[in-house]
C-alpha cells in the first residue's frame, strides 16, 4: 500500500467526520442534544483481508461469543459498506448503530474504496464507535511519526501503560515479552513515536518498548483519537498462536467494545493424571519399545513397571497447597490389590487420610478394554467380526462390572468420586478410526443407565464435545509426556524415537509430515526443548478461553515427576504476566463439561440468530427465548434491571460477565456509565434496515486457516494441536 493512498484515506476520514452531511449516504446529522439517545447493535464488524492479524481478533472474538458480522474484502460479491449499511432509524426515529466496533487490517485497506472508508470514519464519529487497525506502518494518519525501527521482536519486553490498563488491559501486570530470542525471525514490527497532541487529536501509548540501540521509548500499540473517533493502531504483526497477541486478545475485544458485550471469557486450567493405583508400562531405552506393551524385538528385557510411591502421594499434597491448584486422578481400584503388602496397598494408604483434597474420576476398575472384540494377530489390529460380518463387541455386562465395581470400590475406600464422571481406559469402546467407526452400543447402553454425564475423549481423535448416550463426550487435550516414562532420559529416548528420521536413529514416523526434528541429548532434551514446547502448547490453549482439561498419567508424577515441572511452566508463565483479578479457572472435568456445552449451545444460538442485544445510553437490553442461556461481558457496577438492582455477574480480569439464562421479558442492565455517548452528532440514514435482524447475522463470513510460527516450535504446536 502507498504513502499517497494512506494520506487520500487521511483526507477523505477527515472530510467525513467534520462535515455536517455525509458523504457516502447518510443523512443530516441531528442536534447532539436530540433527547433519543441512539442505539448501538451488540455487534462488531470485521472488515478481513484474510491476513493472519485480522484473523486472530477474529477467533478471539468467536471464542468468547462475541456476534460478529465479517465483509470478505477478496469476495467480489460483498456488501459495500455505505451509511445504510452501518446505520439506521426505528419508525420512532431513533438512530440504530448496526455495530458496536470496527475492526480493519490496517487504517486504509486496500480493498475499501475511498467512499467506503469515509463511510465507516463517519459512522465511527457519530455514534461514537472505536476502530481496531490490526496491523499498520506507523504514519501521521495515526498520529505517529515514521518508524525509528522496523525488525524483529523476538524477546523484546514490553510494558502495559497506565492508560491501557485503565481501558481493558487491566487483567496484565504490566509487561511481558515477546517469545523467542532477539533476532529471532517468528516476529516482526515498528516501533515508532507518536506525534505532539493537538487542539483536536491526541494519541495515548498502550503498549510500550525500548527501540533497540537507544533508551527511547517506542511505542507497539496505542490509540489515536482524532475529533472523537478513536482508533486503535497495532505496528506488529502476529498469529492466534503467539503469546504476545494472546496475552492482549481479550483486551483488545474489550477496549473495541467498550467492555459491553454479549460473550464470556475465562483462563481455564484442568490436569488429569490417569491411572492412579494402577502402574504403567516402562519405556526400553535400549529396544526403542515398551515391554508388555508394545511389539519389542525378540530377547528385549522386561523393564520395570512404573508406579506412585507413599513419598509421590506426600508431594503431591504439598505441591498443591504451594501452588493454589488442585489436581484430578482417574482411578482403576482394582489396581490396588495387586500392589498389596501384608493386605495393605502402601499408596492406597498414603491417599486415604488425603484424598478429599483431590478431584477423583471414574476410569474403570481394571482399565479393561471396552470396545470391539480385538483380532491382535493383524498390524494394525482389527475388529473380530461374526459370520454375518458384524462387530463383535465386549458386553453389556462386563462394560457395567467395570463401571460399579470401581464406583463401589471407591466409597468402601475413602475416596470422594461422582458417579456422574466416566473415562473409559486407553477411551476404548469409544469410536476409534479406522477400526471401529462407531462406539460400542453396550457401552452407549451402559452410560445411559448409569446416570453418567460426562464421558472423556481424545482430542486428538474427536475435538468437539458430542452425545454418547445421554451422557456428553468432553475431549481432553494429549500432551507429550509419555505415559510410559517417569525420568527424563526416558521421556527424551521416546520422543526422539518419534519425531526423528530414520537415518538420525529413529522410528521415520515424521518423514511422511515432515516434522521430523533433530536428536535430542538424554541429558539435557527434556529441559532444553521438550519441555519448553509442551509448556508454550498448553499455556497457549489455557489463554483460549478452551475448557478442555489436559491430560498424562500418574507415572509422570513419580521418578523425574516430569507432571510437576510441565505445571510449574505453566502456572509461573501465566502468573508472571496477569494479574490476580483474572485467575486460572481450575476446576474439575464436569464443570469443564458445562463450560464447553455452554459455549457450543451460544454458537448454536448465534448461528439461530434468536438473541439480539443493544445499548441504548446507560441501558443494555438482550431479548430471546425464555430459556436461552445467554453470556454477558460488562462493567464493574452493572445492575439488573434498575439502578438500584442486584449487581450482575461475577467479577473477573477487572469486569463482571456470567452465563445468564433469559425469562419470560427481555433482560435489562444498567451500566455505571454511557458507553457510547454521541460525538458531533447521531448519523441518521435514510436506509432501513432491521437492527435485530442484523446485529445476529453473519455476512460472507468464513474462518481462515490460521498461521502458526515457522520452525520448530511451529511444527510442535502443529502436531501437538492435531
Amino acid at each position: 500500500m502507498t504513502h499517497s493512498r494512506r494520506w487520500r484515506s487521511a483526507v477523505a476520514a477527515l472530510a467525513a467526520c467534520t462535515m455536517a452531511v455525509g458523504l457516502t449516504g447518510l443523512g443530516a446529522i441531528p442536534d447532539a442534544t436530540a433527547a433519543t439517545a441512539p442505539r448501538i447493535d451488540l455487534n462488531v464488524l470485521i472488515v478481513s483481508d484474510g491476513t493472519p492479524w485480522v484473523q486472530a481478533i477474529q477467533q478471539q472474538l468467536t471464542s468468547e461469543g462475541v456476534p460478529t458480522t465479517v465483509v470478505n474484502l477478496g469476495d467480489s460479491s460483498r456488501p459495500t459498506i455505505t451509511g445504510s449499511f452501518l446505520s439506521g432509524t426505528l419508525s420512532d426515529g431513533t438512530p440504530v448503530g448496526y455495530y458496536q466496533g470496527v475492526v480493519l487490517p490496517n487504517d486504509a485497506p486496500s480493498g475499501l474504496s475511498a467512499a467506503e472508508e469515509s463511510a465507516l470514519a463517519s459512522y465511527e464519529t457519530a455514534f461514537s464507535v472505536r476502530q481496531v487497525d490490526a496491523y499498520l506502518y506507523p504514519t501521521a494518519n495515526v498520529g505517529m511519526n515514521a518508524p525509528a525501527y522496523g525488525g524483529s521482536l523476538d524477546g523484546t519486553p514490553v510494558t502495559v501503560t497506565t492508560a491501557a490498563k485503565a481501558s481493558g488491559f487491566g487483567y496484565l501486570k504490566g509487561t511481558y515479552s515477546f517469545e523467542g530470542t532477539p533476532g529471532g525471525a517468528t516476529s516482526y514490527g515498528y516501533l515508532a513515536q507518536p506525534l505532539p497532541n493537538t487542539a483536536t487529536s491526541t494519541f495515548t501509548p498502550f503498549l510500550t518498548a525500548t527501540i533497540p540501540g537507544t533508551a527511547t521509548t517506542g511505542t507497539l500499540a496505542g490509540v489515536y483519537d482524532n475529533a472523537g473517533r478513536e482508533q486503535m493502531e497495532i505496528s506488529f504483526g502476529y498469529s492466534n498462536y503467539q503469546l504476545q497477541y494472546r496475552y492482549i486478545a481479550h483486551a483488545l475485544a474489550d477496549w473495541v467494545t467498550r467492555g459491553v458485550h454479549l460473550g464470556y471469557w475465562r483462563n481455564y486450567l484442568t490436569v488429569d493424571y490417569d491411572d492412579v493405583f494402577n502402574a504403567n508400562a516402562e519405556w526400553s531405552q535400549a529396544d526403542d519399545c515398551t515391554p508388555g506393551d508394545s511389539v519389542c524385538p525378540p530377547g528385549t528385557p522386561a523393564t520395570t513397571p512404573i508406579r506412585m510411591t507413599p513419598a509421590d502421594v506426600s508431594y503431591a499434597v504439598q505441591w498443591q497447597k504451594s501452588h493454589n491448584f488442585e489436581l484430578e486422578y482417574l482411578f482403576n481400584g482394582g489396581a490396588s490389590a495387586r500392589f498389596q503388602v501384608n493386605g495393605t496397598d502402601p499408596l492406597l494408604a498414603a491417599y486415604q487420610p488425603v484424598a478429599s483434597q483431590f478431584w477423583w474420576v471414574n476410569h474403570t476398575y481394571t482399565h479393561a478394554w471396552l470396545g470391539c472384540i480385538q483380532d491382535l494377530t493383524v498390524t494394525p489390529w482389527q475388529c473380530v467380526t461374526d459370520a454375518s460380518g458384524n462387530t463383535e463387541y465386549v458386553d453389556f455386562n462386563t462394560i457395567q462390572g467395570e463401571i460399579q465395581n470401581n464406583v463401589q470400590w471407591a466409597q468402601q475406600n475413602g475416596i470422594p468420586t461422582s458417579a456422574a464422571d466416566f473415562a473409559p481406559g486407553e477411551y476404548s469402546g469409544l469410536r476409534i478410526l479406522p477400526q471401529q467407526p462407531a462406539d460400542n452400543p453396550n457401552l452407549v447402553n451402559a452410560i445411559s443407565q448409569d446416570g453418567i454425564a460426562w464421558v472423556a475423549m481424545d482430542a486428538s481423535r474427536e475435538p468437539a464435545m458430542r452425545p454418547i448416550g445421554t451422557a456428553l463426550g468432553l475431549p481432553r487435550h494429549p500432551i507429550d509426556v509419555f505415559y510410559n516414562t517417569a525420568t527424563k532420559a526416558d521421556e527424551t529416548s521416546e520422543y526422539n524415537w518419534i519425531y526423528d528420521s530414520t537415518a538420525d536413529g529413529g522410528s521415520g514416523a515424521c518423514q511422511s509430515t515432515g516434522n521430523c526434528l533433530a536428536p535430542l541429548s538424554l541429558k539435557t532434551g527434556w529441559s532444553t526443548f521438550i519441555l519448553p514446547v509442551q509448556t508454550r502448547t498448553m499455556l497457549g490453549a489455557v489463554l483460549s478461553n478452551d475448557p478442555r482439561p489436559f491430560y498424562m498419567h500418574q507415572s509422570n508424577l513419580t521418578g523425574d515427576r516430569l507432571g510437576y515441572a510441565l505445571m510449574n511452566g505453566v502456572l509461573s508463565g501465566y502468573r508472571s504476566v496477569y494479574a490476580s483479578s483474572a485467575p486460572i479457572v481450575n476446576q474439575r472435568l464436569s464443570a469443564d463439561g458445562a463450560a464447553l456445552n455452554a459455549q457450543d449451545i451460544w454458537a448454536q444460538a448465534l448461528s439461530a440468530g434468536t438473541v439480539t442485544g443493544y445499548i441504548q445510553g446507560n441501558t443494555v437490553t438482550i431479548t430471546g427465548p425464555s430459556g436461552t442461556t445467554v453470556p454477558v461481558t460488562v462493567p464493574n457496577g452493572t445492575r439488573i434491571g434498575s439502578a438500584k438492582g442486584a449487581t450482575f455477574g461475577a467479577a473477573y480480569a477487572g469486569e463482571h460477565s456470567e452465563l445468564t439464562t433469559l425469562g419470560s421479558g427481555p433482560l435489562t442492565l444498567v451500566l455505571g456509565t454511557t458507553p457510547y455517548p454521541s460525538g458531533p452528532g447521531t448519523a441518521a440514514p435514510t436506509a432501513a434496515h432491521s437492527p435485530l435482524t442484523r446485529s445476529t447475522t453473519a455476512i460472507n463470513a468464513r474462518v481462515n486457516p490460521l498461521v502458526v510460527p515457522a520452525g520448530p516450535l511451529g511444527s510442535a504446536i502443529l502436531k501437538a494441536t492435531g
